[in-house]
């Protein structure tokens, strides 16, 4: 017995050492998840992020009937989607998940999904000029001389300009409406102000929703039966961006990194082409010096030296004709000095170890980068800062330099088809 009472109290000073360890086996352990208290960690709001592919991830815990206090149990769903997509895709996604729901009828059908986002004030309806001057007339003070009662007009009250009333507003100038572009990183509403949102069409492309949306901090997506709406962070400009800029950032080191080489190598190459045409016009002298002491200084003379200088000039022409046919340019000085320049280009990268064919990748993706993250701030309305993503002078050069190459094709081009055409 005292052996079985000993194994008895091992054993419960076990059981109370591992509750000691797992306190979730304590009591309570058996009450269910919807019977406890909201949780710090549950998720009410949606997110909607941008991803390295360029699609938009929309995350949002979705439910309809919202009678589970904790949501513990509410799976947030995710979704891609492009922003040139329109808001009737996302609402099929949107949809597909959901469960139907039953009408007064007593017909199921599946919810209806909207989306709506914060108005502008300019969007508000105003008074007519009429009813404010009759506004204006009914707020005008009274006084009385003797015994008369007259109106005197708004005393000490100062007129508000058309800047301060549009400041108020938040109107552009000339009435356009304008965009911070903030998103989520912009003020916070004032306690107890709503902001008022309205309801945007399927149609509309999801970008362009983004774009008007990033005036407030969040859009809200309304789904039929649900008892709340489910409120989304917008995403600002540096969020539509971030990867883009990273992306931007990383290509610009490596740009930099090859920048000083073919700088270098490229100085080097335009000197030793000033050398070689310093060089053919030491020669042009030489030959000239030469005609001249053998024509008047010597017995040959001219009758016996102009066919000499004919043979030899008509000579260097049919070479030089042949040379440029040889490689296929035009010919003019300018293309034969560009020849001897990207000859010996070729031959510095070479003997530098400098990559050509990644270098202008590199250059490509970095404008390509750029153009997008323009196109992004265009839509924002926003004025973007590319010194501080590009990094270098050099590497804005580069850039540049391949931009206006590129522009001076197209110029070029479409004069030629302008031609053809005429």
């Amino acid at each position: 017995d005292e052996a079985q009472e000993s194994e008895f109290e091992a054993s419960v000073a076990q059981e109370k050492e591992k509750q000691t360890r797992t306190p979730w086996h304590r009591e309570g352990s058996s009450t269910p998840p919807v019977a406890r208290p909201r949780q710090a960690s549950a998720m009410t709001k949606g997110k909607l992020l941008t991803t390295p592919s360029r699609l938009l991830k929309l995350i949002i815990p979705l439910t309809t009937l919202d009678q589970n206090s904790d949501r513990k149990d509410v799976e947030p769903l995710a979704l891609l989607v492009h922003p040139h997509q329109p808001l009737s895709y996302l609402e099929r996604l949107i949809q597909s998940e959901l469960p139907t729901i039953t009408t007064a009828k007593g017909e199921e059908k599946i919810p209806a999904v909207h989306f709506r986002a914060e108005d502008s004030p300019q969007d508000e309806l105003m008074p007519t000029k009429k009813q404010a001057e009759q506004d204006d007339d009914a707020d005008l003070e009274e006084a009385k001389f003797e015994g008369k009662t007259e109106r005197t007009g708004k005393l000490n009250r100062k007129k508000k300009t058309t800047e301060v009333a549009r400041e108020e507003q938040g109107l552009g100038e000339g009435s356009v409406e304008s965009y911070s572009g903030l998103g989520r990183e912009g003020p916070d509403p004032e306690e107890g102000e709503d902001p008022n949102f309205v309801r945007w069409s399927p149609s509309t492309e999801i970008g362009d929703f983004i774009r008007d949306a990033a005036r407030g901090k969040e859009f809200a997506i309304e789904i039929e039966g649900a008892p709340k709406q489910i409120r989304i962070g917008v995403p600002s400009f540096n969020d539509r961006t971030h990867y883009l800029r990273q992306r931007l950032r990383k290509t610009s080191t490596k740009i930099m990194d090859l920048a000083g080489i073919k700088r270098e190598c490229d100085m080097a190459a335009h000197r030793g082409a000033q050398r070689v045409a310093m060089g053919g016009a030491g020669l042009l002298v030489g030959y000239w010096y030469v005609v001249y002491r053998l024509t008047f200084e010597t017995d040959l003379g001219w009758d016996t030296m102009e066919p000499v200088t004919y043979l030899v000039g008509l000579s260097t022409l049919i070479c030089g004709y042949l040379w440029f046919l040889y490689h296929n340019r035009e010919v003019s000085y300018r293309s034969a000095l560009n020849l001897t320049i990207s000859s010996r280009q070729t031959k510095l990268y070479q003997s530098r170890g400098f990559n050509l064919h990644k270098w202008e990748q590199l250059i490509e993706e970095g404008n390509a980068l750029r153009r997008e993250i323009k196109q992004v701030a265009s839509e924002y309305d926003v004025e973007w800062d590319e010194t501080a993503d590009e990094k270098s002078e050099l590497v804005r050069e580069a850039l540049k330099k391949e931009r206006d190459k590129k522009e001076k094709k197209k110029e070029s081009k479409d004069k030629d088809d302008k031609d053809d055409d005429d």
